[in-house]
């Protein structure tokens, strides 16, 4: 092989699923020990060029074009070939790693596969093998966790072995697809760290799909651009970022939130009350189930919110964040004292509590996961006054056009379905679900994490608007501390079910107090590159 030839080379790929052309004449290069990012927004089409390089695609999919992997053209290449390059000289990382872990299977299982099905590899020689990729990935205690399943792993733990399973066979091309997205702001930038070690020591050649652009140019020499299945604009990383050449480039660059939220008006009253809130979960043993201790969920938690006010409350999965909040809607038992509207709902009885209901909503992460897909976006928008018995002075149709409108969608909408929308309309149909209601408090959890980055620009615009217009209350939780920095007043940042730091936005962003809370600004905020990946 050529020395100077790209490791991998695509040239004039185009992938159609009918009349449908997903990509479009994409062309594109990544030398050995480079990392090429490929940036654009959710269906531009990054993911199927990724996967075209080793024929991963469905069997509609119609592929022309030339890939080439070390100089040797893939279209038409044998399947037993083809198995060969898959996991030997290309392997995946994808965003989330517990789907693509088997569940039924253990650690050493699961790496060991890898091993028997491309080294040959079995018994004494596998596990230490298994071991050895466990410890280059920073397992702690890697032995101990060979018999662990894929649930009893914290999402950094899940996607270190999905490194560890990309790397057993040591391949030439690493394909990182979104491998962050999920993960909190510490454990990313330890997964980036990592990539970045170990693209230098094993002179890997990397393509990192990504919608991220801090992440960008963090661990990327050159960015190209997608939209629309075409590649818009490509280059060094400094010089995309710092000279966007296409309108589409610009845009995406300017999608950061920005801003500040409107401030608290005067004599705001107070929604929301809670002091020495407590949630742990007996842990029970034998056949008597006797309680023989707790998961400390939430410990002496304090907290108050007041009208037109958000409070973020910020910190790594498993600090107890939505845990809280579900608590302080009594969505699951606690102890301690909430304070809601002026009730006491800890002591109030399920019956009692029904009609305050509609004052306090709340907003999950996964839009699509909790909508309803035999239902029409009327019908779901409707359903809370159906349910509650409200009587708003004007019909059904009539009120569902009206939330409709106000988080900016069409009331022609409302006789269409879920799975006809994209991500970012399917939140604004979840926030009109809520708002149809006329809450006062509002819980958003994690509202944005799953969206581009132009569209968590537009929802937090839109929250800034209903919350000035309503005088809302949000209770808004988050990894993305871009996103709370542009939508709270207040930050309340936990940390193994304690609050371990609070106070108003600008003091814990810009003088975090913490040791814990300047890492996470640290991991959030840093967008120097890399060593070794981005000079």
């Amino acid at each position: 092989m050529d020395q100077t030839a790209p490791l991998l080379e695509i040239r004039n790929l185009s992938v159609s699923f009918g009349e449908s052309r997903a990509v479009d004449g994409v062309s594109l290069e990544v030398a050995a020990g480079e990392t090429l990012a490929l940036v654009g927004e959710s269906g531009s089409g990054k993911s199927l060029t990724a996967l075209s390089t080793v024929r991963l695609l469905p069997d509609s999919a119609e592929v022309s074009g030339e890939i080439r992997i070390e100089g040797r053209e893939m279209h038409g290449v044998s399947e037993r070939e083809l198995r060969r390059v898959r996991g030997n000289d290309v392997s995946f990382i994808f965003q989330e790693p517990m789907t693509s872990l088997n569940p039924l299977h253990r650690v050493e299982t699961q790496i060991g596969e890898t091993l028997a099905l491309h080294q040959g590899l079995s018994g004494t020689a596998a596990r230490a093998r298994t071991l050895e990729l466990l410890e280059q990935v920073g397992i702690r205690d890697a032995e101990s966790r060979l018999q662990s399943w894929p649930h009893q792993l914290s999402g950094g733990q899940r996607q270190r072995v999905m490194i560890a399973m990309a790397l057993a066979n040591r391949p030439k091309l690493l394909i990182a697809d979104e491998p962050t997205t999920a993960l909190d702001v510490t454990i990313q930038a330890q997964i980036l760290q990592l990539l970045a070690e170990l693209q230098k020591r094993e002179n890997l050649a990397m393509l990192f799909i990504t919608h991220d652009l801090g992440i960008v140019r963090r661990i990327a020499r050159r960015v190209a651009v997608m939209q629309g299945g075409r590649i818009v604009e490509t280059g060094p990383t400094e010089r995309v970022f710092t000279s966007p050449e296409h309108p589409y480039t610009q845009k995406l660059l300017a999608a950061e939130p920005r801003g500040r939220p409107a401030p608290v008006p005067e004599g705001a009253g107070t929604l929301l009350e809670a002091e020495g809130m407590r949630i742990w979960f007996p842990v029970k043993r034998g056949l008597l189930k006797r309680t023989i201790g707790h998961i400390k969920a939430v410990t002496d938690v304090d907290l108050t919110l007041r009208e037109g006010e958000t409070v973020g409350v910020v910190g790594e999965s498993g600090s107890g964040k939505t845990t809280l909040a579900l608590a302080l809607l009594r969505l699951i038992p606690s102890e301690g004292r909430a304070v809601v509207l002026g009730r006491q709902v800890t002591a109030m009885r399920a019956r009692a509590l029904k009609p305050l209901r509609r004052s306090m909503q709340i907003v999950f992460q996964d839009p699509y996961g909790s909508l309803s897909p035999r239902m029409s976006v009327g019908e779901i928008v409707a359903e809370g006054l159906g349910v509650h018995g409200l009587d708003t002075g004007e019909s059904r149709a009539e009120a569902v056009a009206r939330a409709l409108t106000e988080v900016g969608l069409e009331p022609a909408m409302a006789e269409r379905y879920p799975h006809e929308f994209s991500g970012g309309q399917r939140q604004r149909i979840a926030i009109a679900r809520a708002m149809i209601l006329k809450p006062k408090l509002l819980v958003l959890d994690e509202p944005t994490s799953a969206l581009d980055m132009t569209v968590q620009t537009q929802i937090v615009e839109l929250l800034r608007e209903l919350q000035e217009r309503h005088r809302l209350g949000f209770l808004f939780i988050s990894h993305d501390l871009k996103v709370v920095r542009a939508l709270a007043h207040r930050i309340v940042v936990m940390r193994q079910g304690e609050v371990v730091e609070a106070g108003s936005s600008d003091a814990v962003f810009d003088a975090p107090q913490t040791a814990y809370a300047r890492a996470l600004m640290a991991a959030a905020f840093d967008l120097t590159p890399i060593e070794g990946t981005a000079d």
